[in-house]
Parts: structure tokens; C-alpha cells; sequence
């Protein structure tokens, strides 16, 4: 008789609350689909790699996971310690394995933990996969006559090795800038701290101890969850903070004087180092939601620059598809095809040390140059938590036609994942190279959540044309 279960795999994998429905059984049945899947569509034989992350039992469940996909056959490399998920999908590549789990819920509250399965191309699950991955969530699996064997593996020093042999630590060490390391109580602790430990980089570390509470935030590189951040790095007197998210795959940063550097600005940043300074071939991808100034700087070195959908998926398709150097999203993940068609926020913290050695400036001067090439671009971003009623009414308003927000004049609608306004603002046609207006509504599939994301030439701008989005919708409740 088949089962029901709450298990629903998203474009990243499976999450919950701890207890409630993250339970063992719900792992067991998202690993025997996965187990299902790797049986009929991958070669089982070459095993599958396990690995988890700081959170409340994640050691526990991928034990779990290890035992689920043993009793199918399949051998297991189970990760003999924490492990951040780009190291696990690295793992997945390097081993040639059939695929990965990652015990993780990423960037969320304490009290959420997850699965996600990495492919055997080191990267997220194509929506074909994960759809293949759903299909089999209700179906039992028998025991295999023979066992997959469990093997403890410490996947760190290969993953670490390429870390340190794709960038130049030798000319960060030379800069004489001083970094601060924050990693939010995550699993990104003590790799970059051991990386320029080695190297004899002077660095503070914070934030880097182990518990699962992560207390007073969300293992988030974004504000709130940063503003401990902002205050140490001023009192250190360091030339850089890097962050990264629970599972570090995400990347925030804030510069010398304490400015949080979106990550908008580290895409942008990096994305012209790498065809300025490395001249590395390839096109350049970007998510609905990130900024435009990536198109600037694409055009500028005649590449193609790929818009798509919200979601790191897309990125990784497109470098499984085509010739792609770069690629990221709104939310701190970005992807460099040379390592792995994944997010890594480990990497990126050090190639923003790289940049800033051989650029001889500090991040603030990075952006500040940045902004001053290619025009003054600001952006902000309000999280709408909201019933499903009101959001959806929102969405059905402005689908219906808007003329304008704040004032300003609606020039034109792009719907490729939500509502974007492009809009008529007179205070950016009196700036050189400004940037557009744009305002883009986003509600969430699963959860009563709408996003209002917003950029323009100057943060009075962005502040104004969101408090004039968030009227908007709240007008729904008006009647």
C-alpha cells in the first residue's frame, strides 16, 4: 500500500520544521525517492556522497540518509565531519558519483532543517531530476540482497585545495589587507580562517563557533542577521568582511566602513575582474531579480548576458547548456562555471580578496569605482508577510495595469517571474549614466510571502518607490 507523506521537494530540495515535519520518517521517505531515482536513472554503483551542516541533528539524520540508501544497494560516502554544501556537491563531481544529499535548510531559522540532492554534475537537481525525484515519494522500497557499504570520508582537503589553487593568495597576503571572517554559526567555519591561517593573511574570525540556536539570527548574510558585522569590523579596522550563509553557499559582505556591499555589487564586482583582469571566455547569466548594471558591464566586453528566472537552477541549466563564465542570483548565490555550476560563498570571499589585491582597493573603493563607471545603481528589497488572500490580491491588482508608484509613470511591464514596473523617475534623468527604476513584485509559491524588490539611482529613490509598493498592496485590505 502506498504512503502519503508531507515531503515536497523544491527547486532546492525538501524543508521543515524540526519535529514537526522534519522527522526521521519524513527523511526516510525523501531518501528512499532519492534512492528510487538514483536505482533507475544514475549508476548506483559509483555511490552516492551524504554530508550536513551545524544545524539541530543534521549528523543524526544523515546517518539516516546513509542507512535509507545502504539498505537499497547503493554504496555511501558519508561525510566523517560538517560540511558545506559546495564541498559536498565538489565531493559529487570529484568522486564521480551518482549524486549527493546535503543535510541543510540553507539560510532558515533554527528551527528548519532539510534535504537537497546535488546531481552528478556537482550542482542542483534539474527540474527533470527533481520532478523524477517527487514521482517516486509515495513508493516502497525493498531491501537489496546486498547492503551498500557506509565509507566515512573527510571530502574537505581535495574541496580546499581547489579553493586554494584558484586564487592568488600570494598576491592577498602581499596587499597587507586585513579581513573579517563572519560564518554565522554555520558550515563555513574555519575553511577561510585555515586558508589564510596557512597563508599568514591577518584575519578576525566571528561568529564561528558551533551552535545550532544561531543566536539572535538567521543564518542569513543579509540585515538584519549582519549588523553585529557592521559594528566589528569597524572596531577591528578591517579592510573586508566576507559572510557566509548556514550551509555557506551564499555570500554577503561589508565594506571598511561598515556599508553593507549587497550582493548585487559582489556579482558586479567579480564580474569585472574576470573579464577585465582574467579575460576568461563565456557568457554572463542573472536572475529576473538582480541588477542591471551586470548588463552594463557585460556590454562593455561584448558578452552575452543571459536573463532568467529566480532560482540558481536556472543558473546551473544554463552552464550545463552553453558557454557561461559567471552566473547568480539576488540572494548572495553566484556560480563560476571554471569551479562548479554551484554556489559556492566560500570561493567567492576569496576572489573578493583576490580583486581587492590586484585592484589595490579596499571594498568600499570597489564599489564606489564600480558605481562610478557604470552609473550609481541602489537597490532594496521588503519581505511582505502576508496571507495568501491579500497577496494574492495584490498580485491580480497589478497584473490588472498600474499606472504609476510614487508618482512616477509606469513606462513598461515585464513578466518573466513576477510583475516588474519599469518606471519614469525625473531625479535619475538628471544623473550621468543613472540607473533605471524598476520594481519587481514576487509571490512566493509555497509560503503566504510577497517580495518587493526595487532598484534605482539612489537609496532616497529605492526607499521611496518601496513604501509606495508596500501601500499598494496593502490596499487590499481596504474594503
Amino acid at each position: 500500500m502506498k504512503q502519503t507523506t508531507v515531503v515536497k521537494f523544491g527547486t532546492d530540495g525538501w524543508r521543515g520544521i524540526i519535529a514537526d515535519d522534519f522527522t526521521y520518517e519524513n527523511v526516510r521517505v525523501a531518501c528512499r525517492a532519492i534512492a528510487h531515482y538514483v536505482l533507475q536513472h544514475e549508476n548506483a554503483a559509483a555511490g552516492v556522497c551524504i554530508g550536513y551542516d551545524t544545524r539541530f541533528g543534521s549528523k543524526s539524520f544523515a546517518g539516516v540518509a546513509a542507512e535509507v540508501l545502504s539498505k537499497a544497494g547503493i554504496p555511501v560516502f558519508l561525510s566523517s565531519k560538517i560540511t558545506p554544501t559546495p564541498e559536498l556537491s565538489f565531493a559529487v563531481r570529484e568522486r564521480g558519483a551518482a549524486g549527493g544529499i546535503m543535510i541543510t535548510s540553507s539560510h532558515n531559522p533554527a528551527e528548519w532543517n532539510g534535504v537537497k540532492y546535488k546531481a552528478s554534475y556537482g550542482g542542483a537537481g534539474k527540474p527533470s531530476i527533481i520532478a523524477s525525484i517527487e514521482g517516486y515519494l509515495t513508493e516502497p522500497l525493498g531491501d537489496a540482497s546486498t547492503p551498500g557499504v557506509i565509507e566515512e570520508v573527510d571530502f574537505a582537503p581535495t574541496y580546499v585545495a581547489a579553493l586554494e589553487s584558484f586564487v592568488d593568495l600570494k598576491a592577498i597576503k602581499e596587499s597587507g589587507y586585513r579581513f573579517l571572517i563572519d560564518t554565522m554559526y554555520g558550515a563555513g567555519r574555519g575553511y577561510i580562517a585555515g586558508i589564510f591561517t596557512r597563508a599568514g593573511i591577518p584575519f578576525v574570525e566571528m561568529r564561528n563557533e558551533l551552535n545550532p540556536l544561531f543566536p539572535g539570527i538567521h543564518p542569513e548574510p543579509i540585515l538584519p542577521h549582519i549588523a553585529a558585522t557592521q559594528k566589528q569590523i569597524v572596531a577591528d579596522g578591517c579592510d573586508a568582511a566576507f559572510i557566509t550563509d548556514g550551509d555557506a553557499d551564499r555570500i554577503g559582505a561589508v565594506d571598511e566602513h561598515g556599508n553593507v556591499v549587497d550582493a548585487h555589487k559582489i556579482f558586479a564586482i567579480l564580474l569585472e575582474w574576470l573579464l577585465h583582469r582574467k579575460g576568461w571566455s563565456g557568457d554572463v547569466t542573472r536572475a529576473f531579480n538582480t541588477t542591471k548594471m551586470l548588463d552594463r558591464i557585460a556590454a562593455k566586453y561584448g558578452r552575452t548576458l543571459h536573463e532568467h528566472g529566480i532560482g540558481f537552477k536556472y543558473v546551473c541549466d544554463l552552464m550545463l547548456e552553453k558557454n557561461i563564465l559567471i552566473g547568480g542570483e539576488e540572494s548572495g548565490g553566484v556560480g563560476i562555471a571554471k569551479h562548479l555550476p554551484e554556489r559556492d560563498g566560500l570561493l567567492n570571499s576569496l576572489l573578493l580578496a583576490n580583486v581587492m589585491a590586484d585592484e589595490k582597493k579596499t571594498l568600499g573603493k570597489l564599489v564606489a569605482s564600480l558605481q562610478a563607471e557604470y552609473g550609481e545603481h541602489q537597490y532594496g528589497r521588503v519581505d511582505m508577510h502576508i496571507d495568501e488572500e491579500l497577496k494574492q490580491s495584490a498580485i491580480q491588482r497589478a497584473r490588472a495595469g498600474i499606472s504609476d508608484f510614487a508618482g512616477l509613470e509606469v513606462e513598461r511591464v515585464e513578466t518573466l517571474d513576477g510583475i516588474k514596473f519599469f518606471l519614469r523617475n525625473p531625479e535619475c534623468d538628471g544623473k550621468p549614466n543613472a540607473a533605471e527604476t524598476w520594481l519587481l513584485l514576487r509571490a512566493s509559491g509555497t509560503e503566504p510571502l510577497l517580495r518587493v524588490y526595487c532598484e534605482s539611482c539612489s537609496l532616497e529613490s529605492v526607499q521611496k518607490v518601496l513604501a509606495a509598493a508596500e501601500t499598494f498592496v496593502l490596499q487590499g485590505t481596504k474594503r
